[in-house]
Protein backbone atom coordinates (compact mmCIF):
# COMPACT_ATOMS: atom_id res chain seq x y z
CA UNK A 1 0.00 0.00 0.00
CA UNK A 2 1.39 3.24 -1.03
CA UNK A 3 1.99 6.28 1.42
CA UNK A 4 -1.19 8.19 0.55
CA UNK A 5 -3.11 5.27 1.06
CA UNK A 6 -1.74 4.29 4.58
CA UNK A 7 -2.36 8.45 5.33
CA UNK A 8 -6.05 8.15 4.39
CA UNK A 9 -6.89 4.93 6.83
CA UNK A 10 -4.70 6.60 9.90
CA UNK A 11 -6.81 10.16 9.20
CA UNK A 12 -10.11 7.94 9.18
CA UNK A 13 -9.16 5.87 12.39
CA UNK A 14 -8.15 9.27 13.78
CA UNK A 15 -11.21 10.93 12.48
CA UNK A 16 -13.60 7.72 14.56
CA UNK A 17 -11.56 7.70 17.21
CA UNK A 18 -12.39 11.64 17.75
CA UNK A 19 -15.83 10.78 16.74
CA UNK A 20 -16.49 8.41 19.19
CA UNK A 21 -14.77 10.74 22.08
CA UNK A 22 -17.09 13.12 21.25
CA UNK A 23 -20.30 11.06 21.32
CA UNK A 24 -18.99 10.13 24.66
CA UNK A 25 -17.57 13.40 26.21
CA UNK A 26 -20.61 15.45 24.88
CA UNK A 27 -23.26 14.79 27.49
CA UNK A 28 -20.70 14.92 30.39
CA UNK A 29 -19.46 18.43 29.17
CA UNK A 30 -22.46 19.57 29.06
CA UNK A 31 -23.51 18.73 32.34
CA UNK A 32 -20.31 20.36 33.59
CA UNK A 33 -21.59 23.84 31.46
CA UNK A 34 -25.25 23.72 32.84
CA UNK A 35 -23.81 22.85 36.55
CA UNK A 36 -22.63 26.70 36.30
CA UNK A 37 -26.00 27.86 34.64
CA UNK A 38 -28.01 30.39 36.61
CA UNK A 39 -31.39 29.02 35.23
CA UNK A 40 -33.25 25.99 36.93
CA UNK A 41 -34.15 24.19 33.33
CA UNK A 42 -31.61 23.19 30.84
CA UNK A 43 -32.11 25.14 28.05
CA UNK A 44 -30.05 27.50 25.62
CA UNK A 45 -29.22 30.33 25.30
CA UNK A 46 -27.45 29.83 29.38
CA UNK A 47 -28.13 31.88 31.99
CA UNK A 48 -25.77 33.96 33.89
CA UNK A 49 -22.94 31.88 35.91
CA UNK A 50 -23.32 31.00 38.77
CA UNK A 51 -22.22 28.70 42.07
CA UNK A 52 -25.87 28.43 43.45
CA UNK A 53 -25.87 24.66 42.54
CA UNK A 54 -22.72 23.83 44.14
CA UNK A 55 -23.40 26.00 47.35
CA UNK A 56 -26.66 23.91 47.77
CA UNK A 57 -25.27 20.81 47.80
CA UNK A 58 -22.38 21.63 49.96
CA UNK A 59 -25.02 22.53 52.56
CA UNK A 60 -27.06 19.51 52.28
CA UNK A 61 -26.37 17.46 55.08
CA UNK A 62 -27.56 14.38 52.57
CA UNK A 63 -25.17 15.26 50.08
CA UNK A 64 -22.31 14.79 52.52
CA UNK A 65 -23.14 11.71 54.08
CA UNK A 66 -23.80 10.00 50.41
CA UNK A 67 -19.88 11.43 49.84
CA UNK A 68 -18.68 10.43 53.31
CA UNK A 69 -20.57 6.35 52.23
CA UNK A 70 -18.86 6.18 48.58
CA UNK A 71 -15.49 7.11 50.03
CA UNK A 72 -15.60 4.41 52.83
CA UNK A 73 -17.50 1.98 50.46
CA UNK A 74 -14.76 2.85 47.40
CA UNK A 75 -11.83 2.74 49.69
CA UNK A 76 -12.75 -0.55 51.69
CA UNK A 77 -13.90 -2.35 48.58
CA UNK A 78 -10.92 -1.66 46.55
CA UNK A 79 -8.32 -2.51 48.89
CA UNK A 80 -10.28 -5.98 49.87
CA UNK A 81 -10.87 -6.72 46.04
CA UNK A 82 -6.83 -5.64 45.29
CA UNK A 83 -5.88 -7.96 48.05
CA UNK A 84 -8.15 -10.64 46.51
CA UNK A 85 -7.35 -10.17 42.98
CA UNK A 86 -3.35 -10.22 43.89
CA UNK A 87 -4.20 -13.60 45.74
CA UNK A 88 -5.91 -15.16 42.66
CA UNK A 89 -3.07 -13.79 40.14
CA UNK A 90 -0.49 -15.12 41.83
CA UNK A 91 -2.08 -18.22 42.44
CA UNK A 92 -2.46 -18.42 38.56
CA UNK A 93 0.90 -17.19 38.32
CA UNK A 94 2.79 -19.60 40.84
CA UNK A 95 0.86 -23.24 40.79
CA UNK A 96 -0.21 -25.40 38.01
CA UNK A 97 -3.63 -27.84 39.38
CA UNK A 98 -6.29 -29.62 37.84
CA UNK A 99 -9.33 -27.51 36.73
CA UNK A 100 -7.45 -24.38 36.66
CA UNK A 101 -9.20 -22.77 33.91
CA UNK A 102 -11.94 -23.12 35.50
CA UNK A 103 -10.95 -21.17 38.35
CA UNK A 104 -9.73 -18.62 36.45
CA UNK A 105 -13.07 -18.71 34.67
CA UNK A 106 -14.95 -18.42 37.67
CA UNK A 107 -13.14 -15.56 38.97
CA UNK A 108 -13.70 -13.47 36.00
CA UNK A 109 -17.29 -14.30 36.27
CA UNK A 110 -19.16 -11.34 38.26
CA UNK A 111 -18.56 -8.81 35.44
CA UNK A 112 -20.12 -10.72 32.88
CA UNK A 113 -23.48 -11.42 35.01
CA UNK A 114 -26.22 -8.57 34.29
CA UNK A 115 -25.87 -6.50 37.27
CA UNK A 116 -29.75 -6.20 38.47
CA UNK A 117 -29.03 -10.11 38.17
CA UNK A 118 -26.30 -9.65 41.27
CA UNK A 119 -27.83 -7.39 42.83
CA UNK A 120 -30.82 -9.41 43.19
CA UNK A 121 -29.15 -12.20 45.04
CA UNK A 122 -26.82 -10.15 46.51
CA UNK A 123 -29.88 -8.75 48.39
CA UNK A 124 -31.45 -11.71 48.71
CA UNK A 125 -28.14 -13.75 50.86
CA UNK A 126 -28.23 -10.19 52.84
CA UNK A 127 -31.22 -10.56 54.22
CA UNK A 128 -31.11 -14.67 54.57
CA UNK A 129 -27.75 -13.37 56.82
CA UNK A 130 -29.55 -10.00 58.65
CA UNK A 131 -27.09 -7.97 57.11
CA UNK A 132 -29.09 -6.33 54.37
CA UNK A 133 -29.17 -2.78 54.16
CA UNK A 134 -25.93 -1.84 56.08
CA UNK A 135 -22.69 -0.63 54.61
CA UNK A 136 -21.08 -3.82 55.54
CA UNK A 137 -22.97 -5.14 52.75
CA UNK A 138 -22.65 -2.51 50.12
CA UNK A 139 -18.44 -3.40 50.73
CA UNK A 140 -19.19 -6.97 50.29
CA UNK A 141 -21.07 -6.59 46.73
CA UNK A 142 -18.32 -4.13 45.82
CA UNK A 143 -15.48 -6.27 46.47
CA UNK A 144 -17.34 -9.19 44.41
CA UNK A 145 -18.09 -6.78 41.52
CA UNK A 146 -14.24 -5.28 41.44
CA UNK A 147 -12.11 -7.85 42.60
CA UNK A 148 -11.79 -9.76 38.74
CA UNK A 149 -10.70 -6.09 37.61
CA UNK A 150 -7.89 -6.06 39.87
CA UNK A 151 -7.03 -9.49 39.28
CA UNK A 152 -7.09 -8.85 35.45
CA UNK A 153 -4.31 -6.10 35.85
CA UNK A 154 -2.00 -7.72 38.33
CA UNK A 155 -2.56 -10.78 36.24
CA UNK A 156 -0.89 -9.07 33.34
CA UNK A 157 2.10 -7.63 35.45
CA UNK A 158 2.62 -11.22 36.81
CA UNK A 159 2.80 -12.81 33.40
CA UNK A 160 5.25 -10.11 32.53
CA UNK A 161 7.71 -11.69 35.39
CA UNK A 162 10.68 -13.95 34.98
CA UNK A 163 9.67 -16.93 37.23
CA UNK A 164 13.31 -17.55 38.06
CA UNK A 165 13.28 -14.63 39.88
CA UNK A 166 11.59 -15.65 42.94
CA UNK A 167 13.59 -18.94 42.77
CA UNK A 168 16.75 -17.82 42.60
CA UNK A 169 15.75 -15.65 45.98
CA UNK A 170 14.77 -19.47 47.47
CA UNK A 171 18.30 -20.53 46.27
CA UNK A 172 20.14 -17.28 48.03
CA UNK A 173 18.32 -18.48 51.61
CA UNK A 174 15.22 -16.45 51.13
CA UNK A 175 11.77 -17.81 52.43
CA UNK A 176 8.84 -17.79 50.58
CA UNK A 177 7.63 -14.81 52.78
CA UNK A 178 10.64 -12.81 52.17
CA UNK A 179 10.91 -13.59 48.08
CA UNK A 180 6.86 -12.43 48.11
CA UNK A 181 8.12 -8.82 50.15
CA UNK A 182 10.78 -8.25 48.34
CA UNK A 183 10.69 -10.12 45.11
CA UNK A 184 6.87 -10.28 43.58
CA UNK A 185 5.38 -7.26 45.38
CA UNK A 186 7.75 -4.41 43.96
CA UNK A 187 7.87 -6.10 41.33
CA UNK A 188 3.67 -5.61 40.83
CA UNK A 189 3.53 -2.83 43.01
CA UNK A 190 2.97 -0.45 39.73
CA UNK A 191 0.37 -2.60 39.05
CA UNK A 192 -1.05 -2.69 42.72
CA UNK A 193 -1.56 0.89 42.85
CA UNK A 194 -3.32 0.80 39.33
CA UNK A 195 -5.39 -1.85 40.71
CA UNK A 196 -6.65 -0.05 43.40
CA UNK A 197 -7.20 3.24 41.69
CA UNK A 198 -9.31 1.71 39.20
CA UNK A 199 -11.55 -0.65 41.50
CA UNK A 200 -11.89 2.39 43.64
CA UNK A 201 -13.18 4.41 40.53
CA UNK A 202 -15.45 1.17 39.95
CA UNK A 203 -17.18 1.39 43.05
CA UNK A 204 -17.64 4.75 43.17
CA UNK A 205 -19.65 5.28 40.55
CA UNK A 206 -21.70 2.18 40.85
CA UNK A 207 -25.46 1.79 40.95
CA UNK A 208 -27.34 -0.65 40.34
CA UNK A 209 -26.15 -3.35 43.44
CA UNK A 210 -25.60 -0.14 46.30
CA UNK A 211 -29.37 0.88 44.91
CA UNK A 212 -30.35 -3.02 45.96
CA UNK A 213 -28.46 -3.65 49.23
CA UNK A 214 -27.40 0.45 50.84
CA UNK A 215 -30.67 0.60 52.47
CA UNK A 216 -30.28 4.05 54.19
CA UNK A 217 -26.69 3.96 53.15
CA UNK A 218 -27.21 5.97 50.17
CA UNK A 219 -24.17 6.37 47.82
CA UNK A 220 -23.88 9.36 45.65
CA UNK A 221 -25.61 7.19 42.32
CA UNK A 222 -27.84 6.35 44.43
CA UNK A 223 -28.60 9.57 46.19
CA UNK A 224 -28.83 10.94 42.39
CA UNK A 225 -31.29 8.94 41.28
CA UNK A 226 -33.31 9.77 44.44
CA UNK A 227 -33.14 13.42 43.35
CA UNK A 228 -34.50 12.75 39.66
CA UNK A 229 -36.99 10.47 40.97
CA UNK A 230 -38.21 14.22 42.66
CA UNK A 231 -38.13 16.81 39.87
CA UNK A 232 -35.69 18.24 37.64
CA UNK A 233 -33.07 19.60 40.16
CA UNK A 234 -30.02 21.33 38.32
CA UNK A 235 -28.12 20.20 41.65
CA UNK A 236 -27.87 16.89 39.55
CA UNK A 237 -25.49 18.66 37.61
CA UNK A 238 -23.16 20.07 39.97
CA UNK A 239 -23.36 16.23 41.83
CA UNK A 240 -22.34 14.70 38.20
CA UNK A 241 -19.54 17.09 37.86
CA UNK A 242 -17.92 15.82 41.40
CA UNK A 243 -18.82 12.27 40.38
CA UNK A 244 -17.12 12.59 37.17
CA UNK A 245 -14.15 14.85 38.17
CA UNK A 246 -13.27 11.60 41.19
CA UNK A 247 -13.84 8.67 38.66
CA UNK A 248 -11.43 10.31 36.13
CA UNK A 249 -8.70 11.16 38.14
CA UNK A 250 -8.74 7.72 39.44
CA UNK A 251 -8.63 6.21 35.99
CA UNK A 252 -5.59 8.77 35.04
CA UNK A 253 -4.02 7.67 37.94
CA UNK A 254 -4.18 4.20 37.00
CA UNK A 255 -3.53 4.39 33.56
CA UNK A 256 -0.32 6.70 34.59
CA UNK A 257 1.09 3.63 36.56
CA UNK A 258 -0.02 1.41 33.85
CA UNK A 259 2.02 3.05 31.64
CA UNK A 260 4.94 3.03 34.09
CA UNK A 261 4.23 -0.34 34.25
CA UNK A 262 4.41 -0.97 30.35
CA UNK A 263 7.41 1.75 29.99
CA UNK A 264 9.66 -0.38 33.24
CA UNK A 265 8.53 -3.61 31.04
CA UNK A 266 10.04 -2.25 27.48
CA UNK A 267 13.03 -1.41 29.37
CA UNK A 268 14.43 -4.21 31.08
CA UNK A 269 13.19 -6.31 27.62
CA UNK A 270 15.46 -4.14 26.12
CA UNK A 271 18.19 -4.45 28.86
Amino acid sequence: MNIQGNRLINFILKSYIGLVFLFIFTPIITSLVFSFNSDRFASIPLGSFTLKWYETIYNDPDVWDAVRTSIIVAVSSSVLATGIGFCTAYTDFRYTFKFKNAYLALALLPPTIPLIIMALAMLAWFSKIGTSGSIFSVIIAHTVLCAPFAMAVIRLRLQQMNRDIEAAAWNLGATEWAAMRYVVIPFVKPAIVSALCLTMAVSFDEFAVAWFVSGLNKTIPVLILEILQGNVDPQINAIGTFVFITTMTLVIIAQLFFMIRSQGSENNTNE
